[in-house]
Order: C-alpha cells, then sequence, then structure tokens
C-alpha cells in the first residue's frame, strides 16, 4: 500500500498509536525518502499537545530519542512535482 502512495501527490494524513510511530515513520522513509517533509501532532485539542515538523528523517530521529505518548496524527506532504514526471517519463 506504502508503496502506490509513494506517487500521490496530496497531502496525506494517518491515524497511529504512538506504540507503532518510530516503526511506521521508518517504513514511510522506505518508501516516500527521507527528504519528504511531515509533521506528527499528539494530543490535538488537548492540554498537552504537540506538534514536531520536519523531513521524515529529522522527525523519526527526534521520536526514537523522545518516546512518542497519547493520540498521533501524522501528516506527510505529496509527492513533489519532478517525482510525479519522472514516473511518467519512465512509463513512456
Amino acid at each position: 500500500m506504502l508503496r502506490a502512495l509513494a506517487e500521490e501527490p496530496r497531502t496525506m494524513i494517518f491515524y497511529e498509536s504512538p506504540y507503532r510511530l518510530v516503526k511506521t515513520l521508518d517504513q514511510f522513509i522506505e518508501h516516500f525518502g527521507p527528504e519528504r517533509e511531515c509533521s506528527v501532532a499528539r494530543e490535538i485539542s488537548k492540554i498537552h499537545e504537540e506538534h514536531r515538523r520536519g523531513t521524515l528523517a529529522e522527525v523519526s530521529a527526534w521520536y526514537k530519542e523522545h518516546e512518542p505518548k497519547g493520540e498521533i496524527v501524522i501528516v506527510v506532504a505529496g509527492a513533489p512535482p519532478e517525482k510525479k514526471r519522472r514516473k511518467a517519463e519512465a512509463e513512456e
């Protein structure tokens, strides 16, 4: 499924367990690339709300050092236009 989403041009939103967050971010790095922009939000609209933004590699590294807690939302940027163009050229 992630392989199919690698070329998705629209922003993607995922809900994840704090226990699987680091593994999921590492899978995103594998399929979307380490430089894809993302944001991880936890405890949205609650007193301990927190947001981390950066590349998938940066955010994954941060959560490897800081145990995630609470309800997690991951927002991942869509594929950059040049990636879509390269895919179209490869299919020709």
